[in-house]
């Protein structure tokens, strides 16, 4: 597990999943995707996480994009996927996930209305002991995650590894970390808009979902915070806020269609996305251009 705890310090990318025109799973668009990060030198991949619509997938569809996520990747990434849904399906998911070749799984924040500190502790608890011997990662999106959960969790589980921390409260993440850093692997679960500030109070390593179209960047901002560069890192996030902003406006509608508009500009797979998520107007696919050109990633 120690690697895994290693691996988790670095970008760990959201792959996206595209669609064909009829709207079914494209899975030649989805390994080239994967493809697009593995050679780009991304070292963790996660199929089915938000910014991959898992909750519009099919079960199916899930599995398949776990396994195309492996095949490609191979031995070059560590395959993290993304599981989720009632304590049974999660459970079913983590271990087919394994039986694919995945070494770890991000479990989703439960979704539901009403949720106490221990049934969150519960629920994690039984999607790890579905799978002992496959690392587990807990996607916190909610205070409800306390430390005094975490370690609960982490005491009772051994492969709990890690905590994709994903809510905007440094001072929150800072005090978690204080605590339990020492057993568990804080990440930043907010990409690079939140990766300067999140380092600073003990995360190590973050999310991305830009990383599928420049992982060049990603890796850059990386780079950057572990050696120091304070300057340099800031220098990369003023060149990737615009398309965050632009992924973030009216409640983040758009995360998921900024970044498949932007995959779809540089000729990997398609644009289109599923309901409850809507494409981008023409204003919103112009911004995406402009910005492309300023990273290089399209000619000016």
């Amino acid at each position: 597990m120690d690697e895994l705890r290693t691996a988790l310090t670095g970008v760990v990318a959201i792959t996206v999943t595209p669609f064909d025109d009829s709207g079914a799973f494209d899975q030649d668009g989805y390994a080239a995707g994967v493809a697009r990060l593995v050679d780009g030198g991304i070292g963790v991949v996660t199929p089915n996480g938000n910014t991959g619509e898992f909750y519009a997938l099919r079960p199916a569809e899930c599995d398949r994009a776990v396994a195309v996520t492996c095949d490609v990747a191979g031995d070059r990434a560590v395959v993290l996927a993304g599981v989720g849904h009632d304590t049974a399906t999660a459970g079913a998911m983590a271990l087919a996930a394994a039986k694919a070749g995945a070494r770890a799984v991000m479990v989703h924040q439960p979704v539901h209305p009403y949720q106490s500190e221990r049934g969150w502790v519960d629920y994690h608890r039984a999607v790890a002991d579905a799978v002992p011997d496959t690392g587990v990662v807990c996607y916190v999106r909610h205070p409800v995650a306390t430390p005094a959960a975490l370690s609960a969790l982490a005491t009772s589980c051994p492969n709990v590894i890690g905590v994709k921390y994903a809510v905007p409260d440094v001072f929150a993440l800072a005090t978690a970390v204080a605590e339990l850093g020492g057993r568990l692997t804080f990440s930043c679960g907010l990409a690079e808009m939140w990766a300067p500030f999140f380092w600073v109070a003990g995360a190590r390593g973050f999310t991305s979902g830009l990383a599928t179209v420049a992982p060049g960047l990603s890796l850059t901002m990386l780079g950057c915070l572990r050696a120091g560069d304070v300057a340099g890192a800031m220098r990369v996030w003023r060149l990737v806020r615009p398309l965050e902003e632009l992924r973030a406006r009216h409640g983040a509608e758009h995360n998921v269609s900024v970044v498949k508009e932007a995959l779809a500009q540089v000729g990997v797979c398609g644009a289109g996305v599923r309901p409850p998520i809507i494409g981008l107007e023409a204003a919103d696919r112009a911004e995406v251009t402009r910005i492309l050109r300023t990273w290089g990633v399209l000619p000016g």
